[in-house]
């Protein structure tokens, strides 16, 4: 125990009753938790196969079993349950399969094995697969089980949230079919052991017994299940030790629920409550305007972080005229570091969606900046935009077999690998490429019916797409392809949790289409993109999303795009209201935290959206932050000021209306003709914040005027300072009446 401070002593000596350590970012409770387990072992108060010792990941429990390997040495491999929660449930319920109706040497599902068992189930049911997806079934099965309902407890209501009312019986077969193949998948793992103590309790007392000391990592983010396994398991000798932090708990979206680690002082009402407050990583400002920040949330237990350490620099603040400016800003500022010896390693960017990170990869490729991707793939790795891409190749040259190959299927167009199979034969047979093939064999009966329709439906598509090319904006193009193949409908009917997000990503990528003069020339910049050397061993930095940063540190980090809207996310607002703005906030709680020196947020006045420019507002967050532990870089009028006095009587779950407001860099852009025209204020009204801009007077409708990106046109309709332009040669647009002039003038 030397070397810890009062409070972690504490934790580590209290070993009797009911423990909950609140442990906030950076305060060492990894070396609390295990010094506590080495406390128990050595003083004998257990043996190590006594003791069960929970976590999340397989890499915590790898990190745990090292650090106990350290202190106890060879006493580590009689740490038999210690592990993750599917690890450990795994084990019981191969120890008592046979009450769960299954063999010992049962199978795991994964995730492609569950879908294809499921497609099996709809269609034998009679549902319509397209209109109800298995995947969806997949989720909603996934949830059920995370809350701990078998088919028979299952509420009405959840039935009828899948094909009308057929969930529960769904649900039923599954489970059914399940036993027939001597298998589970992983919800299983917690959800059978939990039903198997509900109904033995012989069962349930061996295991109570046994376990006179349990330790639980990061209880924030424990599900129903896992609450209800946990509780039952603490009811013989009650010494449960649970470790989290109530402001880290950012995984609602998989069924993590806060609730639990608030009310463990009331399920266990003789708890001893240790919280640990001095932070080890963090400076003083950091740690304050992380303070201040999670200090709005009403749902939380309470602490304040404080370190020995220096105040450092306050956070900073930048605001910038728009997004490519913020990834110039980021870039320089990260060059600048360089230059003063910082190791490009311990910088991070962290964006609050995967789709953001676009804009800094392609700058950092244009001025030779290394980075690396973390809990993702690369932008243009990615299986969506990859797919995107096969399209316009297709287009751009037809000869592409191998970008053929990928896309005739994608999505299903009911050509089997048979049939795929002829159309690479007849192409080697005529010495003709894959798509010449495909037009060829549409011509005879060499396919049965529906794949030959649909493949002749995709050949003449491209034959239209071809002859378009030559009339339309290449990204308007991108975004007809799209729609008209099939392709986004997929995702969107796509009811997974990632769905969403890759929809976001290809409308980022008919965005930055718009760029580049042509499809070649975009084709051709993704290319040399692609070819950026990811494995060369040299400090990057790293860009990754906010949840995927959790548990992690850098020097520097870089917190980009809060503007509301984004962050926090307006779909997480529409979706949860209260509850999900509290976890927006722990998000950006947690953001701020990872920062050890210096960090540094921005927002942009304005952002490009599914292909149009729209003004923003910085976000609720940077509002909230303490004024004498930042410093704000910006040329805005007041901005930040008066979105404070909005924010304090508007709602604050309500859309943004987003209407030009004087952004950062406004100045400069005035001076180059660009910048919004009129007068700029904030309202408050019960039920939104609006930032207002009163419309130009000298523009009317049936009037020619110019636009720098799409050229001269004639405006067809006026909606307050928005206006639907016919452009010449770009089609129709609705812009901002600000970035518009009267043509010749």
């Amino acid at each position: 125990m030397d070397g810890l401070n009062p409070p972690q002593r504490e934790a580590v000596l209290t070993t009797e009753g009911p423990v909950l350590m609140l442990a906030g970012a950076g305060t060492g409770k990894t070396r609390a938790l295990t010094a506590r387990l080495s406390h128990i072992i050595y003083t004998q108060r257990a043996w190590p196969s006594e003791i069960l010792a929970v976590t999340f990941t397989n890499k915590a429990a790898r990190e745990m079993r090292e650090r106990m390997r350290a202190m106890i040495g060879d006493m580590v491999e009689g740490l038999r349950y210690l592990g993750t929660f599917h690890s450990i449930g795994a084990r019981m319920l191969r120890k008592h399969a046979e009450l769960a109706g299954l063999q010992s040497n049962f199978t795991i599902l994964d995730t492609d094995d569950q879908l294809r068992l499921l497609k099996q189930l709809i269609r034998d049911a009679g549902v319509d697969e397209k209109r109800w997806p298995a995947k969806m079934l997949g989720g909603l099965i996934d949830r059920w089980k995370n809350g701990g309902l078998n088919p028979a407890d299952l509420p009405r209501e959840e039935s009828y949230a899948y094909a009308d009312g057929k969930g529960a019986q769904l649900y039923t077969a599954y489970q059914a079919r399940l036993r027939e193949l001597n298998a589970a998948d992983f919800g299983d793992l917690l959800l059978a052991p939990l039903t198997i103590f509900r109904r033995h309790p012989d069962v349930l007392r061996e295991y109570q017994q046994r376990f006179r000391y349990i330790l639980v990592d990061e209880y924030q983010d424990t599900n129903t299940v896992q609450y209800l396994w946990l509780r039952l398991m603490a009811q013989g000798h009650r010494n449960i030790c649970v470790v989290g932090d109530d402001d880290q708990s950012i995984y609602s979206w998989r069924g993590a629920e806060v609730a639990n680690i608030l009310r463990f002082d009331k399920d266990f009402e003789d708890a001893t409550v240790v919280k640990l407050e001095q932070n080890y990583r963090s400076t003083g400002n950091i740690l304050a305007a992380a303070g201040g920040l999670i200090s709005r949330n009403s749902g939380r237990l309470g602490k304040t972080l404080w370190t020995e350490d220096d105040a450092g620099s306050p956070v900073k603040i930048v605001g910038v005229w728009d997004g490519p400016e913020e990834a110039r800003r980021v870039g320089e500022d990260i060059e600048a570091l360089q230059r003063r010896g910082v190791s490009l390693d311990d910088v991070a960017i962290l964006v609050r969606a995967q789709f953001q990170t676009r804009e800094f990869e392609d700058r950092f490729i244009y001025i030779g900046l290394p980075y690396r991707i973390v809990g993702g793939f690369r932008f243009y790795e990615r299986a969506e935009i990859r797919d995107a891409l096969a399209y316009f190749r297709v287009l751009a040259q037809p000869a592409d077999d191998l970008a053929f190959e990928r896309i005739v299927n994608t999505p299903k167009r009911g050509l089997g690998d048979k049939s795929i199979a002829k159309v690479h034969q007849l192409a080697r047979a005529e010495g003709v490429p894959l798509s010449v093939a495909a037009g060829r064999i549409v011509q005879t009966n060499d396919l049965p019916g529906a794949g030959r329709k649909a493949l002749a439906q995709l050949v003449e598509d491209f034959r239209r797409w071809r002859e378009q090319l030559s009339t339309l904006p290449h990204a308007e193009l991108a975004r007809i392809i799209l729609e008209e193949s099939g392709y986004i409908a997929m995702w969107q009917a796509d009811r997974s949790a990632e769905a969403q997000g890759r929809v976001e990503n290809l409308n980022e990528l008919t965005r930055a289409m718009e760029d580049f003069d042509s499809m070649e020339s975009f084709l051709e910049h993704v290319a040399l993109v692609m070819e950026n050397d990811a494995a060369r061993e040299e400090p990057k930095v790293t860009i990754m999303t906010l949840h995927a940063a959790k548990g992690l540190e850098y020097d520097h980090v870089f917190l980009v795009g809060w503007e509301e809207g984004v962050f926090p996310s307006q779909r997480s607002l529409d979706e949860g209201g209260t509850k999900s703005l509290e976890e927006e906030r722990r998000l950006a709680y947690v953001g701020i935290t990872r920062a050890k020196q210096r960090a540094q947020i921005t927002h942009a006045a304005n952002r490009r959206i599914y292909g149009q420019w729209t003004s923003s507002i910085p976000s609720r967050f940077v509002a909230e932050l303490p004024e004498d532990h930042v410093d704000q870089e910006t040329t805005m009028s007041g901005g930040a000021s008066l979105w404070r006095a909005a924010l304090d009587d508007a709602d604050p779950f309500a859309k943004v209306e987003r209407r030009g407001t004087r952004g950062p860099g406004w100045q400069r852009a005035a001076a180059m003709g660009k910048a919004p025209r009129g007068t700029h204020q904030i309202e408050s009204k019960p039920v939104s914040v609006t930032v207002g801009q009163r419309a130009r007077t000298d523009l009317k409708i049936g009037q020619r005027v110019f636009h720098q990106k799409f050229g001269n046109g004639e405006i067809v309709g006026i909606e307050g300072n928005k206006l639907e332009i016919s452009f010449d040669k770009a089609g129709s647009k609705r812009v901002l009446d600000s970035f518009v002039e009267p043509a010749g003038a």
